[in-house]
């Protein structure tokens, strides 16, 4: 009767170990998905932000006094449309020892721009959308003036070239 009971007692410390290590592995796999989440609502802001900027025709100074000089048409209102915002995890970046993650931007223009206008516009998005992550994470004095790249605790964020569909 003696063994028996002291055989429950080490069955239950086991299973609660078992239950212990699942919780903390869980834990540590949610904490990072949260991590993805605000990552991806800052860079849905940021290129919202980047829109509305662009499309306005509001700019710094010395960007108006460029755009004023080569690329007039951007000066004029314009809609953009943002088709789809992604990210993909392309590796391990071994100089800051984190995971690498990509955005992607998809939109469309009203306009007929040509390629360089575009990819001022895209330039002016993606800004935006590492800006707001820096912002998000609290990580703006880590990173440069074009907040490229942008980090968060486990991760480096960059941005792929705005696509026009």
């Amino acid at each position: 009767m003696i063994e028996r009971r002291g055989q429950i007692s080490g069955e239950y410390l086991l299973i609660t170990g078992v239950l212990i290590l699942i919780i903390m592995i869980s834990a540590v796999l949610i904490y990072n998905q949260q991590e993805l989440n605000i990552a991806m609502a800052a860079a849905k802001n940021g290129v919202n932000d980047g829109v509305v900027a662009s499309s306005s025709g509001i700019y710094p100074k010395q960007t108006y006094n460029d755009y004023s000089k080569s690329k007039n048409s951007l000066l004029l209102p314009y809609s953009v449309e943002v088709v789809n915002i992604s990210y993909s995890q392309i590796g391990s970046d071994s100089l800051y020892d984190k995971q690498k993650i990509q955005f992607k931007v998809y939109a469309k223009s009203s306009k007929d721009l040509s390629k360089k206008q575009l990819d001022s516009i895209g330039d002016r998005i993606n800004y935006n959308l590492r800006k707001s992550i820096a912002i998000s994470f609290n990580s703006t004095s880590a990173t440069n003036k074009l907040y490229n790249p942008v980090f968060s605790p486990h991760y480096v964020f960059t941005t792929a070239n705005v696509k026009w569909v």
